[in-house]
């Protein structure tokens, strides 16, 4: 024979997967560059073409905090332990904040995220996880108000704040877990997007942010702290104001979010291969 056969390239077919299917590490390990990118184009239009810029990230929980001290702290005389109404919202709005916004954005980023989902394969989980770390800068730079307001009432830290990783862990757990779910059915049900304000004001009603857990009648203590939002609230204003920390809220809720995480995560997947037929 005057050459060498020549071999047929190869084909790699991708095909969904049915039934259920586990979070896949190894994969979402080898788009690390892709999840990287994602996450920083966020970062970089979170504010573009703005006069403030980055300030928004302090100014917008800053009139949170200002208006709920002036409605609840000084009309409505909330209680809230005896702690100053001002530092008693401040630790807990912060972190309200981020969960609000990195929900909302979650649950809309599969539809906001159409245009990539049909022209080229890479783990449909990075769109969800994506405004969750996104966010996170945005937590960061608000938590100078956390600083300044704990500073002024010469908060003592304790060891307490050793812990304060964990609650931020759960933060975004509970972040993530409700952004799978409300993503993937936001692709089947644009009503998502609509009931997304509704959900997220009862969210916050639910949670002790403008009044105190202990204010719950016993007899459904129970109940409530299975919300996992009561213990990552409950958890952070702990770790920054140095109070016995109340684990009869913190377990349920971690209990709570472990299960909205991987329910989150399963169901997320099971629906994965239809996102860009229904698109």
């Amino acid at each position: 024979m005057n050459g060498a056969i020549r071999q047929a390239p190869s084909i790699t077919v991708i095909k969904p997967r049915a039934g259920w299917q586990i979070i896949n590490f190894k994969e979402l390990k080898e788009y690390r560059d892709l999840f990287f990118f994602l996450v920083w184009r966020d970062i970089k239009i979170l504010y573009a073409q703005t006069i403030l810029g980055f300030a928004w990230a302090i100014l917008n929980p800053l009139l949170q905090i200002i208006i709920f001290t002036l409605v609840f702290g000084r009309v409505a005389k909330v209680y809230t332990d005896g702690i100053p109404y001002v530092l008693f919202s401040t630790v807990a709005i912060i972190p309200w904040a981020y969960m609000s916004q990195a929900m909302t954005q979650s649950s809309q980023s599969l539809v906001q995220g159409q245009q990539m989902l049909g022209k080229v394969y890479f783990p449909r989980l990075i769109f969800p996880i994506t405004p969750v770390l996104a966010r996170m800068v945005d937590f960061g730079i608000s938590l100078l108000i956390v600083v300044c307001v704990v500073f002024y009432y010469r908060v003592v830290p304790t060891q307490n704040l050793l812990l304060l990783p964990l609650f931020v862990l759960l933060m975004m757990s509970v972040s993530a877990g409700v952004g799978m779910w409300l993503s993937a059915m936001a692709i089947r049900f644009r009503d998502v997007r609509f009931a997304m304000q509704f959900v997220i004001r009862l969210l916050m009603y639910s949670a002790p942010i403008v009044y105190s857990a202990s204010s719950i009648s016993k007899t459904f203590r129970m109940i409530y702290s299975l919300n996992p939002i009561v213990c990552v609230i409950e958890g952070i204003r702990a770790c920054l104001l140095g109070t016995p920390i109340p684990w009869a809220y913190i377990w349920p809720g971690i209990v709570t979010t472990t299960i909205l995480l991987a329910s989150g995560a399963l169901y997320f997947k099971r629906f994965e291969r239809i996102f860009a037929d229904v698109i």
